[in-house]
């Protein structure tokens, strides 16, 4: 690996007895009264250290309970976030095996790294979101082809660290050299100008933040009036772009699109707009989006707008140009080329959820304050179910959620939550039965992500922490006391479960001609690549664009629709039938930003996956006087008297937190930039607003839907103000 990440230097910290889980522990309170308890003790009593057989049985007795005084219906088991690497002990697949065995519960749909996108496109593009990151155009075409890549939302190398289960080799910053070293100029769209690689030399437009959807109006209206659009393109492979150009041309409400107008919004200037879409029409061109845009009020519009401009440049599926949804988001998209794996991964096979009944994975706290609420989704109406129960393993709410003072009040409405768990996260204790988990040093396992071309053996490397055991371990326990032990493990340890994860594996390769070696081979070997076997794989949109009769995209209309008939009968106030421009609520154009003039940036950290490894070495060398560091332009800084390395509180009415300051000419002047993963460090547990110590920015962030169609997350809008931090918590 040329270029190892160094939150692998943080490996070893998961063996800190200061932070890890060293047996089972149950809540004061709880293990007193039981489901009776007062359950605004979470987070508040001490826990209890008490035996397996007791932890099991309590845990065991609370699901029953549950199951039979309110049905599966009232159980939740989203447990949402990335776990750890390996295919057999990937938590969510416990977990879900486990309840779906028990009867069924409440799940979760989309993710808080893309939820308005993964439900836009399919009416779009008739094309999964997760099927769109792998088919971006890939950057052998673009080095070949290409001539401007433009982004909006930068191409962040902090995040090309990571991919879903793991990465066998780092390769994404020698992709983007060659593309610049073929002659491929950079523009980055954004508020940071590090969320582009430097070595790119990229030309760094900082608009104001949540105006991504008004700049590509004004560079779709520029194309119309120098007649730089594709006609061509939008007569053979779209639909509706005719309804959707009197919105543009200011025909519908007679304020066009312009480039002035847009220019207002964003504060860029016209000329930098106009001059932009010329380069675009001109030039080979990649509109690349990233995750981070469409995590916020109308979501929705930019990844809409965004495929909109590209279908009106033509250049969709042509060689080294079209549209790409998140470079730099995660490591493999666009950098595995259509090298893309084309046979199926085994893990642990999970079945049928009995209960057909889920939630957006962003709805979590109204789904808990508002037992029987109604809510719009996607074109249905719904009621959230009323949740006695939560059980998670495998993530954190307590860092991916937005408002974390209104998710502890709502965490308090269940009788009983349990959580398997390495280390002492915000969720653990916040729990009321804690089983500790071991963590992918101390288990076997394979390592092998979908998106990726290596696989891993996963030899244990370290006896587990104290009396922790793996995820299977204790839902086996678990299914024994609830009687269906043999159904969850068929009669399988940990090794006989390998091996047949691997045969499935080897299965799976060979019905596509690739032979893996035998298992005893692989668990006595090193990690090794299969790319130089795999095929390279068709991609949708350039099939449709060979031949649209034959290869119709998954919509109804089989184009490229630009305007839905399906999203507009659904009758909307905030995502109608074609991208638009909507005002917010938060942001600086609001009447809002007086009180709260900043507008926060919580982006993904450079030092942890999400709020994995905070407590690691990389993450803590990271802090300042052991606060996450925020980073604010001099400007903003000096106007409020704040210094270099001063801790500041950062604030809104939602709530407040302390952060280190960094000051510098990265930031635009007006945002202030504070990552997400934080560990949430409430001075008083007891006080539902009580200021948080560590840097966690969620306790400001805002707890809203996208839009009614996704409903995804809106952490990107949100807007703060910054003072000196004098006193001594």
């Amino acid at each position: 690996d040329n270029h190892p990440t160094p939150i692998g230097q943080s490996l070893l910290n998961a063996l800190d007895s200061n932070c890890r889980i060293a047996q089972p522990m149950v809540r004061k309170g709880y293990l007193e009264k039981g489901p009776d308890s007062d359950r605004s003790g979470r987070g508040c009593e001490p826990f209890v250290p008490v035996s397996w057989e007791t932890a099991v049985a309590l845990a065991a007795e609370a699901l029953q309970r549950t199951k039979s005084r309110y049905g599966n219906e009232a159980i939740y088991g989203g447990s949402y976030g990335w776990a750890s690497a390996g295919r057999f002990h990937h938590a969510q697949s416990q977990i879900h095996r486990f309840l779906k065995q028990f009867g069924g519960y409440v799940d979760s749909t989309e993710t808080y790294s893309f939820a308005a996108a993964e439900v836009i496109m399919p009416h779009i593009l008739g094309i999964s979101m997760w099927t769109l990151i792998m088919q971006a155009p890939t950057w052998e075409d673009i080095i070949e082809h290409g001539e401007l890549v433009v982004a909006f939302g930068g191409i962040s190398m902090k995040n090309t660290q990571i991919s879903i289960g793991g990465i066998g080799s780092h390769f994404a910053k020698d992709k983007l050299q060659a593309a610049k070293d073929a002659g491929v100029k950079f523009v980055n769209v954004g508020m940071l100008k590090d969320d582009i690689g430097e070595f790119l030399d990229a030309k760094w437009l900082a608009p104001r933040p949540n105006s991504d959807v008004a700049i590509m109006l004004g560079i779709a209206h520029t194309l119309i009036e120098r007649n730089l659009h594709d006609c061509d393109f939008l007569d053979k492979y779209c639909e509706g772009f005719e309804k959707f150009l009197p919105y543009l041309m200011g025909e519908e409400d007679g304020q066009p699109k312009d480039a002035d107008w847009a220019a207002k919004l964003s504060e860029l200037s016209a000329d930098s707009i106009r001059d932009l879409a010329v380069r675009m029409a001109k030039s080979r061109t990649v509109i690349s989006v990233s995750w981070s845009i469409q995590r916020a009020e109308h979501g929705e519009q930019s990844y809409w707008m965004a495929t909109t401009l590209a279908a009106m440049l033509g250049q969709i599926s042509l060689p080294g140009g079209g549209i790409a949804y998140g470079y730099g988001a995660i490591h493999s998209v666009g950098f595995l080329g259509r090298k893309i794996r084309p046979f199926q991964m085994a893990s642990l096979p999970q079945g049928e959820n009995p209960i057909n009944l889920s939630i957006p994975v962003a709805r979590i706290s109204d789904m808990l304050l508002n037992p029987g609420g109604d809510y719009h989704y996607n074109g249905e109406h719904r009621q959230y179910p009323d949740i006695k129960l939560i059980y998670w393993a495998g993530g954190n709410p307590f860092h991916h959620h937005q408002d974390i003072n209104r998710l502890r009040q709502a965490w308090q409405k269940p009788e009983t939550i349990i959580v398997n768990e390495s280390v002492w996260t915000a969720t653990a204790r916040h729990a009321d039965i804690v089983f500790p988990s071991n963590t992918s040093l101390e288990r076997n396992d394979i390592g092998g992500g979908s998106f990726d071309d290596y696989l891993s053996p996963m030899p244990q490397a370290v006896k587990s922490f104290g009396q922790s055991r793996s995820d299977y371990a204790i839902f086996s326990a678990l299914a024994d006391k609830l009687g269906f032990a043999d159904e969850f493990t068929e009669g399988r340890d940990e090794m006989a479960w390998l091996q047949f994860t691997y045969q499935q594996m080897q299965q799976n390769a060979g019905s596509v001609g690739i032979e893996l070696p035998d298992f005893d081979q692989f668990w006595a070997g090193e990690q090794f690549s299969l790319g130089d076997k795999f095929p390279e794989a068709p991609f949708i949109l350039e099939m449709f664009r060979q031949d649209p009769e034959t290869h119709p995209l998954a919509t109804p209309s089989g184009k490229i629709e630009i305007f839905s008939e399906t999203i507009d009968s659904f009758g909307y106030d905030d995502c109608g039938g074609h991208p638009r421009w909507y005002d917010k609520q938060e942001w600086q154009g609001s009447e809002r930003a007086k009180q709260y003039p900043l507008h926060l940036i919580s982006n993904q950290p450079k030092t942890r996956l999400h709020s994995q490894f905070d407590h690691g070495v990389t993450s803590r060398n990271s802090k300042i006087k052991e606060r996450e560091p925020a980073r604010m332009h001099a400007s903003d800084a000096a106007a409020r008297n704040i210094r270099n390395g001063d801790i500041v509180r950062i604030f809104n009415d939602r709530g407040a937190c302390l952060a280190g300051v960094e000051i510098c000419d990265d930031v635009r002047p007006g945002v202030l930039q504070l990552a997400t993963g934080a560990w949430y460090d409430p001075e008083n547990p007891s006080n539902p607003k009580s200021l948080e110590l560590h840097g966690n920015p969620n306790v400001l962030t805002r707890d809203i839907g996208t839009s009614k169609l996704a409903q995804g997350p809106t952490a990107h809008s949100c807007l703060v103000e910054v003072e000196s931090y004098n006193q001594s918590p």
